[in-house]
């Protein structure tokens, strides 16, 4: 079973307001980003909050997620993937995670399910989706690897893991702009949601 975690425990100070509750297309970024998880082979999906939990926790109840609240937050976003690691334990039925950023609205069903696909296919540790040379996300990770993601620096964040195991990667070529889309600027929510 994969696992899904989406990371939205941020401060949005860039945006000013919380990316998770940006509109597009007549949904918030999180209802949207949950909506494509659901209708894929994910077997549960966790969210993990910090700050201004409270507030955010009753905006999202109403939808089929775990929350997983990170009080160290501010420590960036590696500690919001290590609380959601330590909340999903010794569940064995996991063999691996999604792991999806709040601020990154453009992913589909069709996509989750084919770096699923590609993950139990090819055995590997880590998989990316690429666009045209550029890595996005999600990303998979295998359980292989989240002891060493609890025990990396949270200065370096996951990338420290991910370059560690280059070998073990594969990247799955997509074509569609969105998976390299970072909305954290009103700028460039502008730019990419129009008319919202």
């Amino acid at each position: 079973m994969i696992i899904a975690v989406v990371l939205s425990a941020g401060e949005s100070s860039r945006m000013g307001r919380a990316k998770a509750l940006l509109r597009i297309e007549g949904q918030r970024f999180i209802e949207r980003i949950i909506a494509a998880i659901g209708q894929s082979r994910v077997g549960r999906t966790l969210v993990v909050l910090g700050h201004h939990a409270d507030h955010l926790r009753g905006q999202i109840e109403h939808l089929p997620v775990e929350v997983v609240i990170n009080p160290d937050y501010q420590r960036g976003q590696l500690s919001s993937l290590q609380a959601a690691i330590r909340h999903i334990g010794n569940d064995d039925r996991c063999d691996g995670m999604l792991v999806h950023l709040v601020d990154h609205p453009f992913i589909d069903t069709a996509l989750v399910d084919a770096l699923i696909a590609k993950f139990l296919e090819t055995k590997k540790l880590i998989v990316v989706p690429r666009y045209k040379g550029k890595r996005g996300h999600p990303v998979v990770f295998s359980r292989q690897l989240f002891q060493e993601l609890l025990d990396a620096p949270l200065d370096q964040g996951a990338k420290a893991v991910v370059n560690a195991h280059r070998l073990e990667t594969v990247e799955l070529e997509w074509q569609d702009e969105g998976i390299t889309v970072d909305i954290d600027t009103p700028e460039l929510y502008r730019q990419h949601v129009r008319g919202e």
